[in-house]
């Protein structure tokens, strides 16, 4: 005998199984999802999220089908903050193929000395630009994209919440970037 997990959900005073429900929303949900995010693996995961905080509510749902569509939107916010540090290489990657991009110099298979010349000057520039950064961005950006410490433990290790973390890493990466790109203007210049 097949056991079927049920939800309390009051609709029209009565039960709903899990599985129906995932079975009658998951077409729709998974369609809104996809239109606002990037991929398709993305959406399949928002959309597992959505169900597994269904299943885990112990609230009572008075309109099933705004709580998922509430739900899905608020995770593909969270998704889309998820993405939102800038990373390493969104600071050093180049706008234009014809130019120096910094991605190339640093997995360029040649060890020429203009190469090797080009890439100190990088990391003398990044030292420098982290040396003018407030203590607590240049901490965590180190942290974080140096280190490769996820901003769940950093938040651990210095009891600050995750969206502090978040937000003083885009303003090192701001910086940063800011201070590379006239790196690569004087390069480009000569």
């Amino acid at each position: 005998m097949e056991r079927v997990a049920t939800l309390a959900v009051p609709m029209a005073n009565k039960e709903r199984n899990i599985t129906g429900i995932i079975n009658d929303y998951s077409k729709r949900l998974l369609g809104f999802i996809r239109k606002r995010v990037g991929n398709e693996a993305d959406a399949e995961d928002i959309l597992q999220d959505v169900f597994y905080q269904l299943v885990g509510n112990n609230q009572p749902i008075e309109q099933l089908t705004g709580w998922l569509f509430t739900v899905a939107r608020n995770k593909i916010i969270d998704r889309k903050r998820k993405h939102k540090p800038e990373l390493l290489e969104d600071i050093y990657s180049g706008d234009d193929d014809n130019l120096l991009s910094w991605t190339e110099l640093f997995y360029a298979k040649d060890d020429n000395p203009e190469t090797e010349y080009l890439r100190s000057m990088f990391w003398e520039t990044l030292n420098n630009s982290l040396d003018e950064l407030p203590e607590e961005q240049r901490k965590v950006f180190v942290l974080n994209e140096l280190d490769g410490i996820s901003f769940k433990d950093i938040a651990a290790q210095t009891g600050e919440s995750i969206n502090t973390l978040l937000s003083r890493k885009r303003y090192a990466v701001l910086h940063l970037r800011q201070r590379l790109q006239t790196l690569r203007d004087e390069l480009l210049s000569y």
